[in-house]
């Protein structure tokens, strides 16, 4: 199996490359820095062209649309600037459709998986206010891949949307509920049981279906 993450330099997303080629499985990550993955910054479309042209005519099984920004977790009423919008949109909604974009035919010729993680906080269930733009824009993330799904089912893939828990990383904070460990084991088991049968889905690490 093929599987590519993206932001696989830190937190969840290098810690599902590690387990996937631990597994022995081929892993190709993706990072703002390059060092031992393909350069992607996922707001920039001639990075992803670049993407596709080194992964063109290769498989890819499975596709983590994992990286993203929280730049507003500080901001009060008097903060969240438009351009703070306008980064975090391009991060973390235009970036996964890009990214799904660049790599279709790879997909496609795979019948391969995606799975984009948003969060819970993307639900209009959990709204404590705050943090309006990450919030917006994981809303916008699951929206997407609720389409997604819907428009790549005839081409045999399946689209997954998932909150990975709140988890002890650098974004996630000390006082997070889970470790780094035990949000992959879930998360690896979802994409497991991902199907054209749940396409569209949108669950927690741990298997339960999350209100939209």
């Amino acid at each position: 199996m093929h599987v590519v993450v993206t932001g696989a330099n830190r937190g969840i997303g290098r810690a599902l490359a590690e387990h996937y080629r631990a597994a022995g499985h081929e892993v190709t990550g993706t990072a703002r820095d390059g060092g031992e993955t393909i350069p992607l910054d996922v707001t920039d479309p001639a990075q992803h062209s670049d993407m596709a042209k080194v992964l063109a005519g290769k498989p890819v099984d499975l596709l983590v649309c994992n990286a993203g920004v929280y730049l507003d977790k500080t901001q009060g009423m008097d903060g969240y600037a438009a351009e703070m919008w306008a980064q975090t949109f391009a991060a973390n909604v235009t970036g996964v459709f890009l990214t799904v974009q660049a790599l279709l035919p790879n997909l496609k010729a795979a019948r391969g998986k995606i799975a984009i993680l948003s969060s819970q906080m993307a639900s209009h269930t959990r709204a404590p206010g705050g943090s309006y733009i990450y919030r917006a824009s994981k809303a916008a993330s699951l929206n997407l891949g609720r389409n997604l799904a819907v428009d790549l089912r005839p081409d045999g893939v399946a689209v997954g949307i998932y909150h990975p828990g709140w988890v002890k990383t650098d974004m996630g904070g000390g006082g997070a509920e889970i470790t780094v460990d035990e949000a992959v084991e879930g998360l690896s088991q979802r994409f497991d049981t991902l199907s054209l049968d749940t396409s569209g889905c949108f669950e927690t690490w741990d298997g339960r279906a999350h209100p939209y």
